[in-house]
């Protein structure tokens, strides 16, 4: 069995959106960088993934750039996955080394299926403000990552642009003080697809926050989301529109009750396929 999770807000949390001071009991540092620890994760989630079942293989699912995801140090020195999902989707990797065949299959179908980053970009260009876009990133030449002022922030002129650039291939996600702009080409359950087809056919296994994530959970076996996010958001606007399982508690001890879901799982199928 795969567990496939998103990062950010679901197993990892930095001070802005962990719920709790980043002292409280039961907390540990996940992610360092420039000497300062710039996100954490529960301890008991931390125990619960380093102690899956042997048959569960632990894949990060993250919209991070590679460079960012080794910043988490948690995932290079206490628990190394085998194999890890970048850029959204674009980029695997396996033991550490990308996968060049899927980053050549990724540009094709970019090439076939959207406008140029530069292209989708334009559309945004009367938008994006300077009083309140504090920077921005074209991240491993894939997508845009953009920091906001999210008090500042025209949300009604974003998601105008937004519904805009859908014809082009593209989408838009706004995850706490980030705007993604990101090819609907590229995705976290086409890179997931392409691994458990290397893996024999698995059943997955699936957690995550935000929008990007919704395609991950739809075609997953089993999927669970913090009562937090994007979302849990549209799931209180909309209840019929997302069927995804979430967790009782938000914030960073949400990550407890989704590993202890994939435990729980895991044992549930052991039990039907291997009755007394």
């Amino acid at each position: 069995m795969i567990y496939a999770s998103d990062l950010d807000q679901t197993l990892i949390y930095s001070a802005r959106s962990i719920g709790v001071p980043t002292d409280s009991y039961g907390i540990v540092p996940a992610e360092r960088h420039q000497e300062k620890t710039i996100a954490h994760i529960s301890q008991e989630a931390l125990r619960l993934l380093a102690y899956l079942p042997s048959d569960v293989q632990f894949v990060p699912v993250t919209t991070r750039t590679e460079l960012q995801y080794r910043r988490i140090h948690i995932f290079q020195e206490v628990i190394v996955p085998q194999f890890a999902v970048t850029s959204n989707g674009g980029n695997i990797m396996k033991n550490g080394v990308p996968d060049r065949e899927w980053r050549v299959h990724i540009e094709r179908r970019l090439a076939a299926g959207a406008a140029s980053a530069a292209e989708a970009r334009t559309h945004f260009a009367g938008v994006l403000a300077s009083d309140w876009v504090l920077r921005e990133d074209l991240c491993d030449e894939l997508f845009y990552s953009i920091l906001i002022d999210r008090e500042r922030m025209e949300l009604e002129a974003v998601m105008e642009k937004a519904e805009a650039v859908k014809p082009l291939g593209w989408e838009v996600s706004i995850q706490g003080r980030k705007i993604y702009i990101v090819p609907s080409v590229i995705n976290k359950w086409d890179a997931i697809a392409h691994i458990k087809s290397r893996l024999g056919g698995l059943e997955v296994i699936a957690s995550g926050d935000s929008l990007l994530d919704r395609c991950l959970l739809d075609q997953a076996d089993y999927a669970i989301a913090p009562a937090h996010g994007e979302l849990f958001r549209e799931k209180q606007r909309d209840p019929a529109s997302v069927r995804t399982r979430f967790t009782e508690r938000s914030g960073i001890f949400a990550a407890d009750e989704i590993v202890n879901y994939v435990h729980h799982i895991s044992q549930q199928l052991k039990a039907v396929n291997n009755p007394a």
